[in-house]
């Protein structure tokens, strides 16, 4: 079960809102950081992901083992949130 989730955005990222609506029709809360407001976290993303990419979906589980899921990628996403 996910213990955190966390979204890089960007705001004309139409891929963002699929996952962001996804998360909330599911009824996961998540921390979104919109990189296009705060562009000093935009390294942050790219390490974490290895992508120059929106959306970055990182989720933190129980055990702290973490899924990193680039894109509007569901065949990743909703195994990861289980």
């Amino acid at each position: 079960m996910a213990k955190k989730i966390t979204i890089y955005t960007t705001n004309t990222c139409a891929y963002c809102g699929m996952v962001k609506k996804y998360l909330g029709n599911k009824g996961h809360e998540f921390e979104e950081i919109n990189i296009d407001q705060q562009p000093h976290r935009q390294q942050e993303a790219l390490e974490i992901s290895g992508a120059l990419t929106v959306p970055v979906t990182v989720v933190t589980r129980e055990d702290d083992s973490q899924s990193v899921i680039v894109g509007w990628n569901l065949s990743q996403l909703a195994p990861a949130l289980g």
